[in-house]
């Protein structure tokens, strides 16, 4: 959940590790470290706050020399935010010095026992613990520090990330990998390392991503060691050449991230089914499902994890696969998957849905179901991700980074690759006729165009996000494949507005919460003309003899409910399965005005982290 950056080699530490930092603040922003080596003395600055509150701390307090250095935004999981918890952190000796990246579950017991031979401890965090876990490796058994660091991880337990360094070993940097990411960049005599590529893509673009349970030494002026923390085995990088460009990574004259990645799903939905979606020739092509395809068409069920977001993605999937492909569909949150004890067998197939490809919860699924003989297939976006490695086959969604916080392109990507591969095995079942999928492949061509043109509502958006920008509490309803669009555009605008809000099938309002309803709340309803269309008019009707405020969303030229509503926001006609797409572009504006105007911090959202890689 935290953001680790690090380098060693010729040039200048310092701005390339703030800079890297202040990329990866998406994973983590109550507080933020650096240390540096000069030669002689590491030089480290903390604080609580952004990683802007670290660069004025920093260059108003210690040298910023050196050509050997790390850095750390954090997202708090052991100590509160404060400048002590703040990493790096040293050992007692003040040779090591450490940034983590997960949790060490048993650092109580190996806390006590370091405390038992003399280490004293100044912070609360369990990273603080591990430094000294190494220090004490090194002294007990005189070991060098990369062996030190192999000893000492095989005594934690947990996830972790970490980067590591000793100022008696100017030349080297140690890092380590198990459930949180880590990714090193290879220069010219020099090296890179961060959370992922962003903090370094403009001065390499060869990678190498860690698996879990390895570990590497790096030293200047050689090869990369990998080695397997378990058995000491010896392992082989694999260098990718990464595919981000530095503009993907910057805001482009947006004013937030979040707005930025709303604007960019045109591009990223066409993006995601370039060269799969053949209208012409009336073909779905993908690699990771054509190779896998007869196991995929027997699957009994198909089970779907996820956590957020994507599990929102995952519902609309269960309406695609079910309705167009007619096989049965679970979609499960991935943090309770494991712990009930589920049913899986080899004849299911679980699609594991993530946008970073590292969600902790989300992996611990796929490898209970790898582990029952499920054949697994995964959706993420980041290319290389622990996702896309542990899983048998997948497909990325070719978003782009995702810089905000709050989810957008994610979602309308993740439901794009899910009707891709729905509408292939319609096809392949027999449930789809040669002229309805070529027709259903020619619409999906059309939704970009359809998704501009639902953008255009903006400035209409932003007039009625001015009337409800103070409100306490709101209901969003939505029928059929638009349920789980009204359960996104609640979590939207709770994570960024911090307004209580709460998504409902719309028929399910008479089950309760049309209780709250009077003419303080704000009722988000949408109302397209495809599937139950009626039933969500009485709905409208029912909250209108209540007083409540309507907001709909219509399709283009809709009458019937711009009567009854408050406020109509159209969006254009397009397939009930891919209203989705659609629909969720004026929340998404919504959620976004709301919260610039109540003075919220869109990218950064108070308690989130972009990727959760801890439980």
């Amino acid at each position: 959940m935290c953001g680790i950056v690090g380098y060693i080699g010729h040039r200048d530490a310092y701005p390339i590790i703030v800079k890297g930092l202040q990329r990866l603040e998406y994973r983590g922003y109550d507080s933020a470290g650096i240390a540096l080596f000069d030669g002689n003395d590491i030089n480290l600055s903390k604080t609580k706050g952004k990683v802007e509150d670290l660069k004025q701390k920093s260059e108003a307090t210690i040298s910023l020399e050196g050509t050997l250095g790390i850095g750390h935004t954090r997202w708090a999981t052991h100590g509160i935010p404060n400048d002590v918890n703040s990493h790096p952190h040293y050992s007692n000796s003040g040779d090591l010095v450490i940034i983590h990246n997960g949790i060490i579950e048993n650092y109580e017991s190996l806390k006590k026992e370091l405390i038992n031979r003399g280490y004293v401890f100044t912070s609360d965090t369990d990273t603080e613990v591990l430094v000294n876990l190494i220090e004490e490796v090194q002294k007990s058994e005189g070991a060098k520090l990369g062996k030190a660091v192999q000893i000492a991880l095989n005594q934690a337990v947990g996830a972790y990330a970490i980067a590591v360094f000793d100022r008696k070993k100017p030349d080297e940097i140690v890092v380590a990998k198990l459930g949180s990411p880590l990714a090193i960049g290879i220069g010219e005599n020099e090296f890179f390392i961060a959370s992922d590529a962003s903090p370094f893509i403009e001065f390499t673009n060869n990678a190498v991503y860690l698996e879990d349970e390895e570990m590497a030494i790096i030293r200047l002026g050689k090869e990369i060691k990998l080695r397997k923390i378990k058995d000491d085995a010896i392992a082989y990088p694999n260098i990718l050449e990464l595919q981000m460009n530095l503009e993907e990574i910057e805001k482009g004259g947006y004013d937030h991230f979040m707005l930025k990645e709303i604007y960019e799903q045109p591009r990223a939905i066409m993006d995601t089914y370039r060269g799969r979606l053949l209208a012409g020739q009336s073909l779905i092509k993908m690699a990771g499902v054509d190779q896998h395809l007869e196991k995929i068409l027997n699957a009994n069920r198909i089970i779907i994890v996820a956590c957020g977001t994507s599990w929102h993605a995952g519902l609309v999937a269960e309406y695609i696969f079910e309705d167009l492909a007619r096989i049965p569909v679970e979609v499960e949150y991935a943090s309770e998957f494991r712990y009930r004890n589920p049913v899986i067998t080899e004849n299911d197939v679980l699609i594991a849905i993530s946008q970073s490809g590292e969600t902790a919860d989300t992996l611990a699924a796929i490898k209970l179901a790898k582990e029952k003989g499920a054949f697994v297939f995964g959706v993420c976006n980041v290319v290389g991700s622990s996702i896309a490695r542990e899983t048998h086959a997948g497909a990325y969604t070719h978003a782009g980074p995702e810089i905000g916080v709050a989810s957008t392109k994610a979602f309308t990507t993740q439901i794009t690759v899910l009707t891709l591969l729905a509408l292939k095995l319609a096809k392949e079942k027999g449930h789809f006729s040669t002229s309805r999928f070529h027709e259903y492949l020619t619409e999906l061509e059309t939704i970009p165009a359809k998704v501009e043109k639902a953008l255009e509502a903006n400035p209409l958006v932003e007039i009625i996000a001015d009337v409800y920008k103070d409100s306490t509490n709101c209901l969003y309803l939505g029928r059929g494949y638009n349920f789980p669009v009204a359960l996104e555009g609640a979590l939207k605008l709770k994570e960024i507005s911090y307004i209580h809000a709460e998504g409902y099938p719309a028929a399910e309002m008479k089950h309760g919460p049309i209780a709250l309803i009077d003419e303080q709340m704000p009722v988000i309803v949408i109302a397209t003309n495809k599937g139950h269309y009626e039933k969500v008019v009485s709905n409208i009707q029912e909250i209108k003899s209540r007083k409540g405020k309507i907001i709909a969303i219509v399709t283009q030229g809709d009458t019937q409910v711009r009567e009854l509503a408050d406020h109509v926001i159209e969006v254009p006609e397009t397939f009930e399965s891919l209203t989705p797409l659609l629909t969720t572009i004026p929340l998404q504006l919504l959620s976004y005005h709301i919260a610039v105007m109540r003075g919220c911090n869109v990218d950064q959202p108070r308690n989130l982290a972009k990727s959760v890689t801890v439980e």
